[in-house]
């Protein structure tokens, strides 16, 4: 297994679970908050992954479909190793099928799968979770509770966002969609706002479909939704999927995290997701396994 080094200083590095310190690059009060960061221990730890796109098909622009089974086998049994407290998957959690009965087969292949995770588990809609099937068939099979929702968990608060609109507000299903036209409707929206100002938690967000970005792969009201997030002043980060690379930028004091998709590249080495460590004092710290990059908040 391959593993990149985290960001936290030229000469810091995790090794075996211990956080080492070198001698250079990095303050000697620094130093010691890192490493009495370490000791405590996070108040959280979330197992991130997306862009699994599982089905029987054949190998497509990089995309290993068939492989996703072995690879999330190979990243839930590190999250149940590391006693990851709950798990999100970032969408796409299958590929489209040719027909609505083999769509369901590989969602319950997969799914099933994804269930071995010994904790809460937490399922955000990818454009390709509803390519064949409607909301209802995906949620009914997968095991996914609601499109969008909300939850807590320890002394934190966590949103999941379903994108998968068109501009004009009907809800992806069946082919009805291009993927570049992706909405996060009026009523959803209001929904946010109404559920940050009722919480006094800070907040995490995860979303299938990119807010920090205005292209293709963007919600066409992301900035508006970028707006409430910013308003609230309890988000502390989110976290999102879809264009399948590393990628990170921080907007209005949030950062905007989306992680490496799972199916590109043959072999557990190409594989790609992270842990996430939520500590006491709101910061975070992204342990990438495979081709997932690490960060720190």
């Amino acid at each position: 297994m391959r593993r990149t080094r985290p960001s936290i200083g030229r000469r810091a590095f995790l090794r075996g679970g211990t956080l080492v310190i070198g001698a250079i690059g990095i303050s000697g009060s620094r130093a010691l908050n890192l490493m009495a960061e370490e000791a405590a221990g996070p108040a959280l730890k979330i197992g991130l992954l997306t862009d699994v796109h599982y089905a029987d098909r054949e190998v497509r622009m990089n995309r290993f479909y068939r492989e996703s089974l072995a690879k999330l086998r190979e990243c839930i049994d590190r999250f149940n190793e590391l006693k990851s407290d709950f798990v999100v998957e970032l969408g796409d959690l299958i590929d489209a099928a040719d027909s609505i009965g083999s769509e369901i087969a590989h969602l319950k292949t997969i799914a099933a799968e994804y269930a071995r995770f010994a904790g809460p588990r937490h399922y955000v809609l990818g454009n390709h979770c509803v390519d064949t099937l409607t909301k209802e068939e995906f949620l009914e099979h997968s095991g996914a509770s609601a499109p969008y929702y909300s939850f807590d968990a320890g002394p934190f608060h966590f949103v999941v966002l379903d994108a998968c609109y068109r501009a004009d507000g009907v809800a992806y299903a069946r082919k009805n969609f291009h993927w570049t036209d992706t909405e996060i409707p009026p009523a959803e929206r209001d929904w946010l706002r109404a559920d940050l100002a009722g919480t006094g938690k800070p907040t995490l967000v995860f979303v299938h479909q990119r807010l920090d970005v205005e292209n293709n792969y963007g919600v066409k009201s992301a900035a508006e939704v970028r707006r409430i997030l910013e308003e609230s002043d309890r988000v502390l980060a989110v976290f999102q999927g879809h264009s399948h690379r590393n990628e990170y930028k921080e907007i209005g004091g949030i950062p905007y995290c989306t992680l490496r998709a799972m199916v590109e590249g043959s072999g557990e080495e190409n594989s790609g997701y992270g842990l996430l460590k939520v500590f006491a004092d709101h910061s975070m710290q992204l342990v990438g396994f495979h081709q997932q990059v690490d960060r720190r908040f």
